[in-house]
């Protein structure tokens, strides 16, 4: 979501601006009081806190700020996600997270790139995001706990079921090279029982290779099974209000896509138009107009990996079982012939898709022509 526009305090009132340059073993600490104040830069241990406090007081002494001076900062969106967000906040201190892929960077072909560099260029954006200035980036939308808790189920079996995938290619890869193709039903010990291009049996060192994969196999299969069990409970449970439970109403809608909806934020993001969904979900077109050069470079794959994964799958199960709802017939009329036209199509169906089903879960309006699963 794009950072508020407004200042967040009086132009006059001291501020010391913070920017946070993270990484594993030491933090850089840009600072700053506003515009033509050249930054400090302080360094600090990683995890820190009191070393961050000292530099803060450091700060306001250096910059001749009041001892009381409120403190506004800023880090990009990493590998240690929100616990430093909430720690800065804990201790008053305002604090962004903003989306690394929106920070400004010079165009030419070899520039320098230090932490030093990164620190008091985000500094400057930070006080001129303060001031007013309007698209200077993007800011990540921070979860609560529950809601960051919440998601690693549905991350967890998402990774689990790819493993899966890619176990169960690697045991037609390694079969493949003997002249053997997978069972279609694997039974118990069924290596035993494949026979390569000359009808003889398997070596015993491949075999022993196959069995131990079939064995992780059945360990990623249980631990989905777990997972599923956890997220049908979750609808079970839910109230008959919430969300979770009016998704799952829908019919093409299974409990696995509705949990992943839910858990990478379409209710709590709090989105206020269907701009900033599309906004996360990317899949957007990329135009080139430049002189007398115009093209379609496709559309954008930029967006949250996870959305659009499962936004094809659901608009692909939308298609096949709301064939009378509005969005269906609209797909149909407009890229009903040929497979290609088809699956360009589906990527409008999916972005239309979550648009509505925001609309529905947020204000009750349930799709155009869609049918509800009988109780």
């Amino acid at each position: 979501m794009i950072a508020t526009t407004r200042p967040e305090m009086s132009v006059s009132e001291p501020t010391l601006y913070v920017a946070f340059e993270l990484a594993k073993k030491g933090w850089q600490l840009a600072m700053t009081s506003g515009f033509g104040v050249a930054p400090w830069l302080r360094r600090v241990a990683s995890r820190d806190w009191r070393g961050v406090e000292r530099a803060l007081v450091q700060g306001r002494v250096r910059f001749g700020l009041p001892a009381a001076a409120p403190v506004v900062s800023c880090y990009e969106a990493g590998r240690d996600g929100f616990w430093i967000h909430r720690a800065m906040e804990e201790r008053g201190i305002r604090n962004r997270v903003v989306d690394s892929a929106s920070i400004e960077v010079n165009r030419r072909a070899r520039r320098a790139k230090t932490d030093r560099l990164d620190a008091l260029k985000l500094v400057t954006m930070l006080v001129r995001v303060c001031y007013g200035e309007k698209k200077v980036w993007s800011e990540v939308q921070v979860p609560s706990v529950a809601a960051e808790a919440a998601r690693q189920v549905s991350r967890e079996r998402t990774a689990l079921t790819q493993e899966q995938t890619r176990l169960t290619n690697q045991l037609r890869g390694w079969l493949a090279t003997w002249g053997a193709a997978l069972p279609r039903r694997r039974t118990p010990a069924w290596w035993t029982t494949v026979r390569d291009w000359a009808e003889a049996p398997l070596p015993v060192e491949v075999q022993a290779r196959l069995a131990r994969a079939e064995a992780r196999l059945t360990v990623l299969e249980a631990q989905v099974a777990e997972l599923d069990g956890q997220q049908q409970a979750a609808v079970t449970t839910a109230a008959p209000a919430s969300a979770l439970r009016q998704l799952v109403r829908l019919k093409g809608v299974a409990t696995t896509g509705a949990s992943v909806l839910l858990d990478e934020g379409l209710v709590w993001r709090a989105f206020r138009n269907r701009r900033q969904i599309g906004g996360l979900l990317g899949f957007a077109p990329t135009p080139y107009d430049s002189g007398e050069s115009v093209r379609e470079q496709g559309i954008s794959r930029a967006g949250n990996n996870r959305l659009q994964s499962i936004s094809i799958q659901l608009a692909w199960n939308w298609v096949h079982w709301q064939p009378l709802s509005a969005l269906t017939q609209w797909y149909r009329r407009h890229f009903g012939t040929g497979k290609r036209t088809r699956r360009i199509g589906i990527v409008a169906v999916a972005r239309k898709l979550v648009i509505a089903l925001w609309r529905y879960v947020t204000t009750g309006v349930v799709p155009a022509g869609a049918i509800l699963k009988v109780a």
